[in-house]
């Protein structure tokens, strides 16, 4: 079983032609922007949101205690270390940052042919993230979208897996902005427990900044995720 999961994974697929590009890039871009889909979107990027803070909390050596995600489409994830310095504002740009860098793995992923192997990684990352999850609206959330991503890698054929592959991408990418755009439109109702209200306690740098160098980072991996997917639209 396991040699066969890793010849999955590892086989590589033909990139589709332009218009298959376009058409599932047409089709998340409907889905970030229409209201009534827009909240099912934004609770997978706040899926992969708290990913980045947890992965990142790791890697700074911070202790990772649990994570949670809420009906409202918001998330929480707590870790244990030190409560200043570079570490946690490492930890705390990563969340926002998560969705435009797991799209632009994806969009590399796509181009190299690997769709399959894509998906795969969606599967391994709900199941980590699973053990973290601490409520059970956050357990049900990664159980269904983790079996759902499971369910398509195993018994779809090539062309739903690339359909889900593409749609994916496209998704992180071009939903990985809003998010920032809502804060910043907000105003002064905007939460003040935010990521960048946090970071603006650490660093003095006003929360505002961060929120437009954040989103930019995001449009510039935007960019290049579009010119990686569909390198003919740049």
């Amino acid at each position: 079983m396991l040699h066969e999961i890793w010849d999955r994974a590892t086989a590589t697929q033909p990139v589709p032609d332009a218009r298959f590009v376009l058409a599932t890039g047409v089709v998340a871009l409907v889905l970030v922007l229409l209201p009534s889909t827009w909240p099912r979107v934004r609770m997978g990027v706040t899926v992969v949101h708290e990913a980045g803070h947890a992965v990142v909390a790791l890697l700074v050596g911070r202790r990772l205690r649990s994570i949670r995600l809420h009906s409202d489409t918001s998330g929480l994830t707590v870790s244990r270390g030190k409560p200043r310095g570079p570490g946690m504002v490492a930890m705390l740009a990563a969340g926002y940052l998560a969705p435009a860098a797991l799209g632009l793995l994806a969009a590399l992923l796509l181009a190299a042919g690997r769709s399959v192997g894509l998906l795969w990684l969606l599967v391994l990352l709900s199941a980590g993230l699973i053990l973290w999850i601490r409520n059970g609206y956050g357990f049900l959330v990664l159980l269904v979208g983790g079996a759902g991503v499971l369910l398509v890698t195993w018994y779809g054929d090539g062309r739903v897996q690339s359909v889900a592959a593409y749609l994916i991408a496209w998704l992180l990418l071009l939903a990985a902005p809003r998010p920032l755009v809502e804060l910043l439109t907000a105003g002064r109702r905007r939460p003040r427990t935010s990521d960048a209200d946090q970071l603006a306690g650490l660093t003095r740098v006003p929360a505002v900044l961060w929120i437009l160098l954040l989103l930019l980072a995001n449009l510039a991996g935007l960019v290049v995720g579009v010119s990686t997917l569909a390198p003919d639209l740049v």
